[in-house]
């Protein structure tokens, strides 16, 4: 059996990212399809934790959410995701990997509130554990939550699943030219402007030291490779 290059990973995964080629909500093959990558990486021997967004939900309620309070509008983002990661969990446990659905905003009939040394627990014992609700405040995105609890449960990467397959000179889907960096440091991505995630989760990985990973999930078979220490997407460190 390969060994596995972490003991311990921060999935992000955003809500668009369920969408598959449908214009909202969860498209089921491709939910199956992330779930059973993160399956082999959990059987790998490596402690999963999932923060997982809302916008394939809020997107399709968004046109009715115009005009109202920013604060009231994030808290329905932020139960949208509750509803994403009761799905991650519903499918996970089929392939019979145990799960614990952690949330920001308490919920009590459908999850656990989000305790830290809980959560490293179950980690410990081989749970994947999916964190919804982002950090339970508005104004704070589902990147800024990423890495407040790639911190908070001492991870040793954050992994971003993006559309694309790391951080490039340019936007690679517009740009033909665009050159893509195997790695990268923390100072050249805000000294050149990249795009990697908002500056809140960005300033907030960069002072605490948390090294950071952008690449395309929706290639299979990446995240089992970066598991298994691969070089895949880019690393900004």
């Amino acid at each position: 059996m390969t060994s596995p290059a972490y003991k311990r990973v921060l999935l992000k995964l955003s809500g668009e990212a369920l969408m598959g080629e449908d214009a909202y909500g969860i498209n089921r093959a491709t939910i199956e399809r992330m779930v059973a990558d993160v399956s082999e990486v959990a059987k790998l021997g490596i402690e999963v934790a999932i923060v997982i967004g809302g916008g394939n939900i809020f997107r399709g309620v968004a046109p009715g959410a115009q005009g109202m309070d920013r604060a009231t509008a994030d808290y329905m983002g932020m139960l949208a995701t509750v509803m994403n990661a009761l799905a991650l969990q519903d499918k996970l446990e089929t392939l019979g990997v145990d799960t614990r659905v952690q949330s920001a905003v308490t919920i009590n009939q459908v999850c656990e509130p989000f305790i830290r040394r809980r959560a490293m627990r179950h980690l410990e014992k081989g749970r994947v554990v999916i964190l919804a609700a982002g950090t339970g405040n508005p104004y704070f995105t589902t990147d800024t939550a990423a890495g407040l609890r790639a911190m908070e449960l001492e991870a040793n990467v954050l992994l971003k699943a993006t559309r694309v397959d790391g951080v490039y000179t340019a936007d690679p889907e517009k740009d033909a030219n665009a050159t893509k960096f195997d790695t990268i440091s923390f100072s050249d991505v805000l000294k050149h402007r990249y795009s990697v995630m908002d500056m809140t989760a960005f300033t907030l990985c960069q002072e605490n030291k948390m090294p950071i990973i952008i690449f395309n999930m929706n290639k299979p078979g990446s995240l089992i490779r970066l598991a298994e220490g691969q070089t895949v997407g880019t690393l900004v460190s």
